[in-house]
């Protein structure tokens, strides 16, 4: 389903269950909605029904990426997006806004922008979710972490990928996991109706850009003065490549902090075990069972 802004896609159920409360997927880089799937029909099958499941496609992504949609190509553009999507269709406000890597600091920008009211009126959620992103600015000193390997990567493969099984069986070559391997399939699509060979479904250079962006904004302060009613969850991956002791220490911290008396929210810090960066692929269960109190309070 797509507006004049993003496409989305809704989890459909038989539930006869008016939808009440709205949870929003925001994915990462050279993500899309359906990468979302298999996550979305897990928690489905585990909260109430009257919880409305909505994964999005964020720019120069999936099938937003066939929208004309104006540059620069960075967070807070892709932020307001997300805004613009919600003003055309005001049920799909988040109740719960998760966002994963690069989505995640699309979620944040977005808590960001409601409080300052660059929204007009529209609300900050009352749980965000951030999946292994980091909250400050990303060194470019490390250029072997797995999302630049990726990256790099993809720029020496073929712009026609023969089948989806080559591409799964030459990133597994290459050394990169299976299931992170089929994650990248599932961001193929047919050049032709029957045919095996694929492009991508997102535009790499509009991704790229945002990934500088991704890597350039600042959100600690976010963090150090929560939306009043609001609780920001941070997880780390187990084994992701991309925290600090420094970064993981003053998180720590923050979650330590109590509220004061409802002037500002809370922040949450979990670490998911058993998960590299693609947290929905590695440990799909580990996941849902740390999110599902966010669908029971």
């Amino acid at each position: 389903m797509s507006t004049s802004t993003l496409a989305f896609e809704e989890m459909e159920d038989n539930a006869a269950h008016s939808k009440e409360k709205t949870v929003m997927f925001l994915h990462g880089l050279l993500g899309s909605a359906r990468n979302w799937r298999g996550f979305a029909k897990r928690l489905q099958y585990a909260i109430d029904p009257a919880w409305r499941i909505v994964m999005v496609d964020l720019r120069n992504h999936g099938q937003s990426g066939e929208l004309e949609l104006s540059p620069p190509h960075d967070i807070p553009a892709a932020a307001r997006d997300v805004a613009d999507l919600i003003r055309a269709r005001p049920e799909l406000h988040p109740d719960v806004l998760v966002g994963h890597s690069m989505g995640g600091k699309v979620t944040l920008e977005f808590a960001k922008s409601s409080m300052e009211r660059k929204y007009g009126s529209m609300t900050v959620p009352r749980q965000l979710w951030v999946l292994d992103s980091v909250v400050g600015e990303v060194p470019i000193k490390n250029e072997e972490g797995e999302v630049e390997r990726v990256l790099e990567t993809i720029r020496t493969l073929p712009q026609v990928i023969p089948s989806r099984r080559w591409l799964v069986e030459r990133m597994q070559e290459l050394g990169f996991s299976k299931g992170l391997a089929n994650w990248l399939g599932s961001n193929l699509k047919a050049i032709s109706p029957g045919s095996e060979e694929s492009k991508w479904v997102f535009n790499f250079d509009g991704a790229y850009s945002m990934f500088t962006s991704y890597r350039k904004m600042d959100y600690w302060s976010l963090l150090e003065n929560p939306p009043a009613g609001s609780d920001i969850g941070i997880v780390r991956a187990g084994r992701s490549d991309r925290w600090t002791p420094e970064i993981i220490a003053r998180l720590e911290e923050l979650s330590r902090a109590a509220p004061e008396d409802g002037r500002r929210g809370s922040v949450t810090y979990r670490v998911l075990e058993n998960a590299g960066h693609w947290v929905h692929a590695d440990n799909p269960e580990g996941l849902l069972e740390l999110l599902l109190p966010s669908f029971q309070s």
